[in-house]
């Protein structure tokens, strides 16, 4: 029998090419989105990239608008379908956004996380993939980081609201020994899908560096600011370890085979291992675009640090997964000619 898999927020840029990779794992995805940073498409009232993806792949994938706020909503929604499995990509992901208003971004992230654990737990679905992000490390310690890295000491409420919800999934499997939970910290997803028909155009002005740099290179962008050209990095400006969204997408399918092994409560951090800066990723995309990337030096932001890549061997060990895609082949070029 084919796994019934809910994907919370699926029509974002992260969530649409795990479907992806769900499907052609052999599982059926259920798909929940609020349309946040999700466009809707014609007559249907459907995601543009749900769309795209039964196209591209010739099969028909269920859809439902919903906000993870609206617990007798997620009741409903429980009780249609069984789920053997969560994948909860949803909530709000601005670092600076969420400086400017941080009661908006524990309310949201917060209170839908809680909602959606509570409504599992009284319909007996008890294993969990949850999309967490690199930013519960603060400002590192050491790099590259490892999972052993002190979490906690957060820079932003972004981040805090990833921390609080691990601390949330954690203490839960520790009470509810039948729980299962794979926690997965981000670094920077970077990249489409390989057709070319999803990948991350977000509304509004960008918050991560590639779109914007690539909105920058067609024109719709006149200048890229880079926030800070003084940290203690190799140009001054920030150190990121960018990974390929589908390479980030295959890690939530390993992670769904590691539930099976009832592993309790499980941190990996899904990165590359390598860091670049931002002025060495504008270089890298000029190589690829042909085109000169206008920028400027603006101040510091918020709650960024300096430098923050990962130590991803965890990941490789335990769940087979290793990233297969990095920039590091571009950034040679760079360095060479430069």
């Amino acid at each position: 029998m084919v796994e019934k898999i809910l994907v919370t927020g699926g029509a974002g840029y992260i969530g649409s090419h795990c479907v992806v990779e769900l499907i052609e794992a052999g599982f059926e995805p259920v798909v929940v989105d609020n349309f946040s940073n999700a466009v809707r498409e014609g007559e249907r009232d459907r995601p543009e990239s749900i769309n795209r993806i039964e196209k591209l792949l010739d099969t028909h994938i269920e859809f439902q608008e919903l906000d993870l706020l609206d617990r007798p909503g997620l009741e409903k929604l429980f009780k249609k379908h069984s789920f053997s499995a969560v994948i909860h990509f949803a909530g709000l992901k601005a670092v600076g956004e969420s400086v400017e208003k941080p009661l908006h971004y524990y309310r949201v992230n917060l209170t839908a996380s809680i909602n959606l654990i509570e409504v599992m737990q009284s319909h007996n679905v008890r294993n969990l993939v949850f999309s967490s992000s690199a930013t519960v490390y603060g400002d590192p310690q050491h790099l590259p980081i490892d999972e052993e890295h002190p979490v906690g000491g957060c820079t932003n409420p972004y981040g805090k609201t990833k921390y609080f919800i691990e601390e949330m999934i954690k203490d839960h499997c520790k009470a509810e020994k039948d729980w299962n939970a794979v926690l997965l910290r981000y670094f920077n997803p970077i990249g489409a899908h390989s057709s070319g028909l999803i990948g991350e155009d977000p509304q509004g002005i960008p918050n991560n560096l590639l779109p914007y740099v690539a909105q920058v290179a067609i024109g719709r962008r006149k200048c890229l600011s880079v926030f800070g050209n003084d940290y203690d990095t190799l140009d001054g400006t920030g150190v990121r370890d960018y990974i390929h969204v589908v390479d980030l997408a295959k890690g939530h399918t390993a992670a769904l085979k590691r539930l099976k092994d009832n592993c309790g409560c499980k941190v990996y951090n899904l990165g590359t291992g390598t860091g670049y800066s931002v002025l060495q990723m504008v270089k890298a995309m000029e190589k690829a675009s042909g085109k000169e990337i206008a920028y400027k030096i603006a101040p510091r932001r918020s709650g960024d640090i300096a430098s923050c890549y990962a130590d991803p061997r965890q990941a490789e060990k335990e769940l087979g997964w290793k990233a297969q895609f990095d920039l590091e082949i571009m950034c040679k070029r760079f360095k060479e000619d430069n």
